[in-house]
């Protein structure tokens, strides 16, 4: 009897949690890059039904579920448009820009790529919504004087067309010219969420380079959320919440309806 109480409301308690889960992806529903995560649960306290404590057979108990973990799914999404050169979209599923925070130099990794031209002491350079600097594939601050935006900073302040043969076939044959880079990790599930639409890799996790990453300029990547899938989620928790509550008021009922028996 006591079981079902604690089956029940654990089963209210997760889905509360993935309600949580729920309503943070509908949150982001128009936040650029963001990638809604999914909540993963696992089973507590199986045993064995008429068997010893170890033995695995087909009548197995437990006492409700736990939501585990949440990751997220990085691949591409559909594109939007903007009236900015230097905003970026990466093409490739699983890669990320890297970026960095200038007064703690913590490296984070993010799929956003609306970027500003901002001035610093040393110049100027490519920076995140959050004050983030963006890096290069050498991992230093990305000037945006270098050469892969010198065509867009020309654009900008309105000087003529950066249009030189020459120059761009030494840029080309150059490959440790600084230039926006992408990365990506051998498994991406297991990056940490810090906020922002920003990531961190778990210790011993190191990034890859990829050496062609496919980025589009003008372009930012939509919010990955699906508000139909996010909607029918909701309805099932609700449904499930609604359904662990009324176990433990049955269960309740039981238990009054014995002591009464008892009395």
């Amino acid at each position: 009897m006591y079981q079902s109480f604690y089956t029940g409301a654990l089963g209210a308690g997760t889905c509360m949690a993935r309600m949580s889960v729920i309503a943070n992806n509908l949150a982001n529903l128009n936040n650029d890059g963001f990638k809604p995560k999914t909540a993963a649960f696992s089973d507590l306290l199986n045993f064995n039904l008429n068997d010893s404590e170890n033995a695995v057979t087909e009548l197995m108990s437990g006492n409700g579920v736990r939501m585990q973990r949440t990751y997220s799914s990085f691949h591409a999404d559909a594109l939007t448009p903007t009236n900015s050169p230097i905003d970026y979209a990466l093409l490739d599923d699983n890669t990320f820009f890297r970026v960095m925070d200038p007064d703690t130099g913590a490296i984070t990794y993010t799929r956003s790529g609306s970027f500003h031209r901002a001035e610093r002491e040393e110049g100027f350079f490519l920076m995140t919504d959050s004050g983030k600097l963006v890096l290069d594939q050498n991992g230093e601050p990305l000037e945006a004087e270098t050469a892969d935006i010198q065509r867009i900073l020309a654009a900008l302040e309105g000087g003529e067309d950066y249009e030189e043969e020459e120059e761009d076939e030494d840029l080309e044959e150059d490959e440790d010219a600084p230039r926006l880079a992408a990365f990506t990790f051998s498994n991406p599930s297991r990056l940490i969420s810090v906020g922002d639409n920003e990531y961190a890799p778990p210790e011993g996790m190191e990034p890859i380079l990829v050496e062609r990453a496919r980025i589009e300029s003008g372009m930012v990547e939509r919010s990955g959320t699906d508000l139909a899938k996010e909607m029918v989620k909701m309805i099932e928790c609700q449904r499930a919440y609604s359904y662990a509550l009324k176990m433990v008021t049955t269960s309740d009922e039981i238990e009054s309806t014995i002591n009464s028996l008892r009395a």
